[in-house]
């Protein structure tokens, strides 16, 4: 009993947030190298013992004292000079003392969102790489510019605390870092020529309402069931923490961009043994995701295993192992042999063949086995039956490998942490049930782990880069992407500056009507103090993860420059107005429209125009100054003007700072 009292202890404070409140202790947001936002009263918070005073002193000439609770929280708020440094920041309890260091001065700014926000400067190659990158991270030795990326994590409830620390901006830095908000800060700190903070939150695959706090959501009904669920599952997320916590561990969270996953020892080798006894283990009909084994929200680490019989006449002779793609990793064995995998984060859209040597096929029954490890959600071998196959190197000749394969996950990764397994014990089948499992897609997860443990460490604004994962239901989206922004304001009690970037023309299938979440987009500007970055003329409509986030992270600092620093720059290309009908021609009116002009793509400008009976046909669009002349000889009283109105058309209309316009449409039809 005392034994389970302690892990039933310890699992409390592991999952709800809770510090050892008898020493002094900071969240990690505070760290040697941060920047804190200038002319200020910085919040420097943190535990200590109770009742006791808590002073602060910079080597700037201020300081402050205040007393803890008898919780031993405090919260301290100093006055921070204009930009400058580097500073000392010390903070002393009784005979406790914190210094940090190398500390600046200068402007923070929060980057969040989805995959084209997280995506690194370095790219994920081979598919997913970021222009210029060749150059740029050599290059990228600014002593001024400093980083810190909040370690992926999800929770149901508002954490304290993150796992991150900050940086100074070096090559290596630099290259695991957001590319978008490199490129955003990288400008203003050129522009300024002041000290720069980015603090990168996000995670790829995820919608805003993750990253919305239930206080708000349980607003919307939609949300409501979920969050009560998570209320009620308390005492079951104690349970899985207690059991988690008594496995081995291995914490990656602090290297995370340097992991060499190959090099991970996940103590599961003799999972890939030929005479490994998978005879208890479950089966799965393959190829298939995860979700198709109760796993949706499961990241961590899956054997793979079954046993093929080849035909005679293939003895002695080279095969190849075709598992179609493989979300995220691999590792592939064939009889105890590894014959290939590949083993780092980027590559899960690329098939997998790999040659099994004549040598290892000495005998008609082969035991292949793959272990699959997934660090972000949707994991698995998910590509076509067809492309599961072993064949004749060489040769057509092939066979299914499809059907039943015997399946166990022997490692869990949660929040930067693997918790290991024991495949010969079969640990993972006595895993604590949850009625509903947290995972980084699910409403307020994400404000929970990885924006409530940033409050409120002062900032000057946002920048975001979301919306692919909201495509599905647009009209949703103009209700929760302005209530996260303004949950933000609150929650900071600062009118943040909010600048967002518009998806981009992608192909994302007949069943999805993209423009119609970039409408709510462009009407998200409605909200005060924001500014929408547009990408109609840099994607690329077979790839999700555009490659020139240079431009998206100027545009994005255009913003920032002109709003919060006075700057003369144009901040956006033309934004729709307003429309009038004069002599059968409709005549649209534009903001940020000196010197338009319209460049063709394909021949065509991608302006269309209908009367009443809604039959949409090509536009001729003529010049007039600010303005805009649509019409067709087809249409003789114009109703509606729509511009790059679907998924994939690309952006043809600019103003004299070569920016473009956002797709749009006069009309609201359904």
């Amino acid at each position: 009993m005392k034994k389970l009292f302690i892990l039933i202890m310890i699992s409390i404070t592991t999952v709800f947030g809770q510090r050892e409140i008898s020493k002094l202790k900071l969240p990690v947001i505070f760290s040697d190298n941060m920047v804190l936002q200038q002319k200020t009263d910085a919040a420097v918070w943190g535990t200590a013992e109770a009742n006791q005073k808590v002073v602060l002193k910079a080597s700037w000439g201020k300081s402050v004292s205040v007393k803890s609770k008898e919780d031993g929280t405090w919260l301290a708020k100093i006055k921070t000079p204009k930009a400058g440094g580097p500073f000392d920041l010390s903070v002393s309890c009784r005979d406790e003392s914190i210094t940090y260091k190398n500390v600046l001065i200068g402007e923070v700014w929060l980057c969040s969102g989805q995959s084209n926000m997280e995506m690194p400067l370095a790219g994920w190659p081979p598919a997913d790489t970021i222009h210029g990158a060749a150059k740029e991270i050599p290059a990228a030795n600014y002593p001024n510019l400093r980083l810190f990326t909040v370690t992926r994590a999800a929770s149901s409830k508002p954490e304290k605390d993150c796992e991150g620390t900050w940086n100074e901006c070096t090559p290596e830095n630099a290259a695991s870092f957001s590319a978008t908000a490199f490129f955003f800060g990288k400008k203003l700190m050129q522009e300024l020529n002041i000290p720069i903070g980015l603090i990168h939150s996000s995670w790829g695959g995820t919608p805003a309402e993750a990253w919305t706090s239930s206080t708000d959501l349980s607003a919307i009904p939609k949300y409501k069931e979920m969050l009560e669920k998570y209320a009620n599952s308390k005492e079951e997320y104690e349970r899985l923490n207690v059991w988690l916590n008594q496995l081995p561990q291995i914490d990656i969270s602090q290297n995370y961009s340097e992991v060499i996953w190959s090099k991970i020892d996940l103590k599961d080798n003799e999972c890939s043994i030929v005479n490994y006894d998978d005879s208890k283990w479950p089966a799965i009909d393959m190829p298939a995701n995860w979700d198709k084994i109760g796993l949706e929200n499961f990241d961590g680490a899956l054997w793979f295993r079954k046993q093929i019989e080849v035909p005679e006449t293939w003895l002695n002779k080279d095969l190849i192992l075709s598992l179609g793609p493989i979300d995220d990793m691999d590792a592939a064995y064939v009889d105890g042999v590894k014959v290939g995998g590949f083993e780092e984060p980027g590559y899960w859209q690329v098939e997998r063949n790999h040659i099994i040597p004549a040598e290892l096929v000495k005998q008609k029954n082969l035991s292949i086995a793959v272990r699959v490890i997934d660090n972000q959600g949707g994991g698995g071998m998910y590509g076509s039956a067809d492309k599961f196959r072993l064949h004749l190197r060489g040769t057509a000749e092939s066979i299914s490998i499809g059907g039943s394969w015997k399946y166990l996950p022997v490692a869990e990764y949660r929040n930067g942490m693997f918790y290991l397994f024991s495949a010969n014990n079969l640990e993972y089948l006595n895993r604590p049930k949850l009625s509903i499992e947290i995972s980084a897609y699910m409403p307020t997860t994400l404000y929970n782990a990885m924006i409530s443990p940033l409050i409120p460490y002062n900032l000057r604004g946002a920048i975001w880069y979301q919306g692919e994962s909201n495509t599905g239901d647009a009209e949703l989206y103009k209700k929760v992407f302005p209530m996260m922004i303004n949950n933000w304001r609150r929650d900071w009690n600062n009118q943040l500056s909010f600048y967002y970037t518009q998806i981009a023309p992608f192909n994302y299938g007949e069943e999805t009507s993209s423009q119609l979440l970039r409408e709510a987009q462009l009407q998200t500007l409605s909200v005060p103090k924001t500014g929408m970055a547009v990408t109609m003329d840099i994607g690329t409509i077979e790839n999700v993860h555009p490659g020139n986030k240079k431009d998206v992270g100027e545009r994005l600092a255009r913003w920032a420059l002109a709003k919060d620093y006075a700057k003369k720059v144009v901040v956006s290309g033309p934004i729709y107005k307003s429309a009038k009908v004069e002599n059968g021609k409709m005549i649209l009116s534009f903001d940020y429209a000196d010197k338009l002009e319209i460049k063709l793509r394909d021949g065509k400008n991608n302006f269309l125009i209908t009367g009443d009976d809604k039959l949409f046909t090509d536009a001729i669009v003529e010049i007039k100054g600010k303005n805009l002349v649509v019409s067709s000889p087809n249409v003789k009283e114009p109703k509606s003007v729509r511009y790059c109105w679907s998924n994939i058309e690309e952006g043809t209309l600019f103003n004299g700072s070569g920016l473009p316009a956002s797709s749009f449409r006069t009309d609201d039809w359904k």
